[in-house]
């Protein structure tokens, strides 16, 4: 039995029964059946049905963003915001899906040789709660696509979640069985892994997670793409616009109370304007309003759970012992819920969590570099490698540096990172490994034959 806690006010709002291994062995071999007949599909009729999932998705926007507001704590603007970039999403699979996949003939002295991209077979996900429909989205619709059966795994406290995107797959026409949702104990993840009858896995999660499941996937010679934390630094060079910069760094460290892998996590600021930009964080900090996702005007909800807040509070703590300066927030009120308050730590040093760990919430950590070299020195000490921003007026230095000199995953200049569907996605590093979105990742769940006459 699974239990579904509001992390607003830690009241129950659902129990969901287990999946038995006896269970998931009859769903592998339904969805075996279903791919089989999936992969027959012309991508002409598989793109329009992809189609008609962005229009239930948009259908149903308003409740289940409300949905991720009880089960996550999404305030509920940014988890209408979720639902139209799926949909978003569906339709540039279904206009661009035929080209990603369509032969690609290379000239050689044979009479024809060309490479085709088959399907896998049924791919399992395991996905987080953070951004519980966009994540299972940007995997499931390019592996339908390519012709595979998706088995999804949810994340245990977004379960409703998954019973509703399996529903509006199922509603959009998908066939029951080659999109199925399933309710296990992490222990049991390993031996579905391990079942022959699951082709490939894809991790989106924790870098301890990715761990286990690589060696996992590996000892069974299956591929996997994992995308995993991250702990992003944002360069901030002593001719950038600090107006358009601050903006940029709020909106991405609050972004989903702080709970993304690509938000804005390290600020490294030149010395020379350190204090200009510390003070203007400060006054955009304060603006935000941490409360009830549900309410109107709240920019920042609770943490997803309360082992969540515990953990970043801790990283929080030390760091002050450890000689961090907390400008604002840092510490945890009576209130009940998971809420942890908007905290900005200055004076942060090598060695601290703030600067070694992926902070998980609405915490921000500003380091001071002496120059644009030593911003970039900083930025690539971290274990992760997943995106990276630069801020300058210096366009032809920041994007140098974008390109050549920062280790990520994805770079941006004079912007936050974010996902988008006609871009590759993924990270580097203990970030992990693979591509989602665009070409890059529907090639990702798919046999690349070589086909040669002689």
């Amino acid at each position: 039995m699974f239990r579904s806690i509001n992390p607003c006010n830690d009241e129950v709002i659902r129990d969901f029964s287990e999946h038995s291994l006896k269970d998931v062995e009859l769903i592998l071999d339904q969805a075996i059946e279903a791919q089989a007949q999936w992969a027959k599909e012309d991508i002409v009729e598989k793109s329009k049905l992809i189609r008609n999932i962005g229009q239930v998705l948009k259908k149903y926007s308003s409740q289940d963003a409300e949905l991720m507001a009880l089960e996550m704590g999404k305030p509920l603007k940014q988890g209408e915001s979720e639902i139209g970039k799926c949909a978003l999403l569906t339709d540039y699979y279904a206009d661009h899906a035929s080209k990603h996949l369509e032969e690609i003939i290379i000239e050689t002295e044979a009479k024809s040789s060309y490479v085709t991209f088959e399907p896998l077979g049924v791919v399992l996900a395991i996905m987080p709660w953070n951004f519980p429909f966009w994540q299972v989205c940007r995997f499931a619709v390019p592996a339908l696509l390519a012709g595979n059966a998706v088995i999804l795994k949810h994340s245990e406290n977004t379960f409703g979640c998954a019973e509703r995107i399996e529903g509006i797959f199922h509603e959009a026409g998908i066939p029951k069985d080659l999109f199925r949702s399933i309710r296990v104990q992490v222990e049991d993840v390993q031996k579905i892994i391990e079942n022959r009858k699951i082709s490939a896995v894809s991790l989106t999660g924790s870098t301890r997670a990715g761990k286990a499941v690589a060696s996992q996937a590996g000892a069974a010679l299956k591929p996997c793409v994992l995308e995993l934390g991250g702990s992003d630094p944002y360069l901030i060079l002593k001719d950038a616009n600090l107006e358009l910069a601050t903006e940029a760094c709020v909106t991405s460290r609050l972004l989903n109370s702080g709970q993304s892998c690509i938000a804005a996590k390290r600020f490294i600021v030149e010395e020379s304007i350190h204090d200009e930009f510390v003070e203007l964080l400060v006054q955009k900090l304060k603006r935000k309003v941490v409360g009830n996702p549900l309410d109107d005007g709240v920019d920042v909800g609770p943490l997803a759970r309360k082992d969540l807040r515990d953990e970043l509070h801790r990283q929080v703590s030390e760091s002050i012992q450890d000689g961090a300066h907390c400008l604002m927030g840092g510490v945890i009120n009576d209130q009940a819920g998971a809420f942890y308050p908007i905290t900005l730590l200055t004076g942060v040093q090598k060695g601290m969590p703030v600067y070694e760990e992926e902070l998980f919430g609405p915490v921000a950590s500003v380091i001071k570099a002496k120059n644009s070299d030593h911003a970039v020195e900083i930025s690539n000490d971290s274990v992760y490698g997943l995106g990276a921003a630069v801020f300058s007026n210096d366009l032809q230095k920041a994007e140098y540096i974008a390109r050549s000199r920062i280790n990520a995953g994805s770079c941006f200049v004079n912007d936050f990172v974010r996902s988008d569907p006609r871009l590759p996605f993924g990270g580097i590093k203990e970030s992990g490994f693979g591509r989602e979105l665009s070409e890059f990742g529907i090639r990702e769940f798919v046999n690349v034959k070589t086909v040669y006459i002689s």
